[in-house]
């Protein structure tokens, strides 16, 4: 009994310390404890167009990226994703699906995503605080070079702060996670924390998806759950 007391008694003083028991009619929202989060199951954007709330964008050289929405037999969720099609063999060429107008300081991301295909890569990540298509971080996973690596891009230059070799199958679902808070940044494969990096670099910018070169890449069930 004193168990249960103990619990209820902690979740009560949390929410009251974030002003869930608002004072004279005022009513606070989950949004306004947790801060904004956003959710892209991309089943009610049009077929074969480039799903609604974001922006194309391509860092490195070759050409732009063509996203479009797909349906699927063997989607996480539903039937529809999202891919880059725009075959290029560029090897330094990195399309981008930026979400439009977002800006976190701090936030939780996580995507699913499935290699499908790529001669010269196959490599799937989420780009975050990103500034503009020569600044920003992107966690990815490489189905080529059984990894995942952490790489911050400056003026351009990209550099890898941190990496773990692990197993990453070509056609098989897989979740790709980052929370970054303040310096800390914490990756996660498949909801395992597989490193934790601390830089300093960007403070803050908004967040997509990455791809590099010829990669034929499905991404489905994509989550953003900002830190107020």
């Amino acid at each position: 009994m004193k168990k249960y007391f103990l619990i209820i008694f902690v979740c009560m003083n949390f929410f009251i310390a974030n002003g869930a028991f608002a004072q004279q009619g005022q009513k606070v929202t989950v949004a306004e404890i947790l801060g904004e989060r956003k959710e892209y199951y991309f089943d009610t954007d049009e077929l074969f167009n480039m799903p609604a709330g974001f922006i194309n964008a391509v860092a490195g050289a070759g050409k732009e990226g063509q996203w479009k929405v797909l349906k699927v037999q063997h989607s996480p969720s539903a039937d529809n994703v999202v891919v880059q099609s725009k075959s290029d063999k560029t090897a330094q060429r990195f399309p981008l699906l930026i979400v439009d107008g977002a800006d976190y300081e701090d936030a939780m991301a996580y995507v699913k995503f499935r290699a499908e295909g790529g001669e010269i890569d196959r490599a799937a990540g989420i780009v975050f605080r990103y500034k503009d298509n020569q600044n920003y971080y992107v966690l990815r996973a490489n189905a080529l070079e059984n990894n995942v690596h952490l790489y911050k891009v400056v003026n351009g230059q990209q550099t890898m702060i941190g990496e773990r070799n692990i197993k990453v199958s070509s056609n098989e679902w897989y979740l790709l996670k980052v929370i970054y808070d303040g310096k800390k940044i914490r990756c996660f494969f498949e909801n395992t924390m597989i490193m934790e990096v601390s830089d300093d670099t960007f403070d803050s910018g908004s967040i997509g998806l990455w791809t590099k070169s010829d990669s034929y890449v499905l991404f489905d069930d994509f989550v953003i759950q900002e830190n107020a």
